[in-house]
């Protein structure tokens, strides 16, 4: 009964997810005409510079979208080293001749974006260097053209499966290797779908993990070598994912222990109560946050965040980073019964709470034998004792999560400035 119901909301959710084929043919067209015209003007100044579409377009895992985008990759020679300049004045004639809007974004490698003039399409061009071996790169995303080989000579039977893969965490809010998600990139799920065979084997085999994973689709390890291979600071994802074009690369090791259990417990729950709703986005549900705070007598408490970063990675990662030490810091006088964390793709981010206060704390102060520090905690607190060689205080907590932020926010102001967040208010 259940695999029928399975069945029938995968095909279903197929259906809403495939984009049409005259959709397909109109992104061809026009990604045809467009990459044609750059190498053109490309190769005017940086001979032999290899222009390929790369991404889901590429693979044939486009999801159904309101504006689609591609990846376009430019392939420079290795001995160059400028290439995301030289890409830049190549992008400014091209999108001239076409009257597209041309956007630079900041990062590890600078690359961009380019608009149509109706504004519903857009290509991301990203610089690469051509190398003959993974091995070879300097950046992840000169690693990009061997991952594409891949998928394309792997995954041809297996397409649907990456779409509904790509979908379902999406909507569950884990995908992305960006640090403040720490989820699966679509790399990682494609990979994981080749391995495990389809989506619904994937979301069993996962969901059965206990320990530490090590997934080599293509048996590059020995048993446990993979653990001396890789760099030990890549080692740390409860999953590791043997990049099949680059043993010596985890393709996975972005992904929390956090955002692994939420997979876990979507994948459950799905294959137990198949339904569509778990493919749909949705937001967090406040009302029922604040239900269940005044249900059980807890704090709720709502805060937005604003940075001055650049939209993306950048100021998501920034917001995030603020959040979790914002949290770390109200978890010394509440318990933190829930927490959740929402980007909103742009400059801002909002924090939802449910606090219960640890209504006393023990604060534990200098040894004795330092009697300087001894004097200033004795100073500071007005009732203290000794216990274990250590000055003891008892603090009450006296005052709500929101007083704590407002306070914090004042009395921290400059840390808020490092950390690039400009503005914490608290909406409820």
């Amino acid at each position: 009964m259940v695999k029928n119901v399975l069945k029938n909301v995968l095909d279903e959710q197929l259906n809403l997810i495939k984009p049409g084929k005259d959709v397909l043919r109109e992104i061809k067209k026009i990604t045809d005409e467009f990459t044609k015209t750059l190498e053109r003007n490309l190769n005017e100044e940086t001979p032999d510079t290899e222009v390929f579409v790369g991404g889901s377009f590429a693979k044939g895992t486009l999801v159904k979208k309101d504006k689609y985008d591609v990846d376009i990759f430019v392939r420079f020679d290795h001995r160059i080293d400028n290439i995301s300049l030289l890409l830049g004045d190549s992008l400014v004639k091209t999108c001239k001749s076409r009257e597209f809007k041309l956007e630079k974004i900041h990062g590890s490698r600078d690359y961009f974006k380019v608009y149509s003039t109706d504004n519903d399409f857009y290509f991301e061009i990203i610089p690469v260097s051509k190398i003959k071996k993974a091995r070879e790169e300097r950046n992840v995303t000169d690693l990009s053209y061997f991952h594409v080989s891949y998928v394309k000579r792997k995954a041809k039977k297996i397409l649907d499966d990456i779409l509904l893969a790509k979908t379902f965490c999406q909507a569950n809010k884990i995908y992305g290797a960006e640090s403040y998600i720490k989820g699966f990139s679509g790399y990682a799920l494609e990979c994981l779908i080749i391995h495990y065979g389809g989506f619904e084997k994937m979301l069993k085999g996962l969901s059965k993990v206990e320990n530490k994973l090590v997934v080599d689709i293509e048996n590059r390890y020995k048993k446990n070598d993979v653990f001396f291979e890789i760099n030990e600071s890549k080692l740390g994802s409860p999953v590791i994912l043997v990049d099949p074009t680059y043993k010596e690369r985890n393709a996975l090791a972005s992904l929390s222990q956090e955002t692994f259990d939420r997979f876990k417990k979507s994948a459950i729950s799905f294959l137990k109560n198949p339904n569509i709703r778990f493919f749909e986005k949705s937001s967090i549900d406040v009302k029922k946050m604040i239900r269940k705070a005044n249900k059980n007598k807890f704090e709720f408490l709502n805060l937005e965040l604003e940075t001055d970063k650049q939209t993306g990675d950048i100021a998501g990662t920034k917001l995030k980073k603020f959040s979790d030490m914002l949290i770390l810091e109200l978890g010394k006088y509440f318990h933190i019964k829930e927490k959740e964390f929402e980007y909103n793709e742009e400059k801002s981010a909002e924090v939802f709470l449910m606090l219960k206060s640890k209504k006393e704390i023990i604060r534990i102060g200098p040894p004795l034998k330092m009697k300087k520090h001894v004097k200033s905690f004795k100073k500071e607190h007005r009732k203290t004792y000794e216990k274990g060689g250590y000055l003891h205080t008892k603090i009450k907590v006296d005052f709500s999560g929101k007083d704590f932020c407002k306070d914090y926010s004042k009395k921290y102001s400059k840390k808020l400035k490092e950390m690039s967040v400009i503005n914490l208010k608290i909406i409820n």
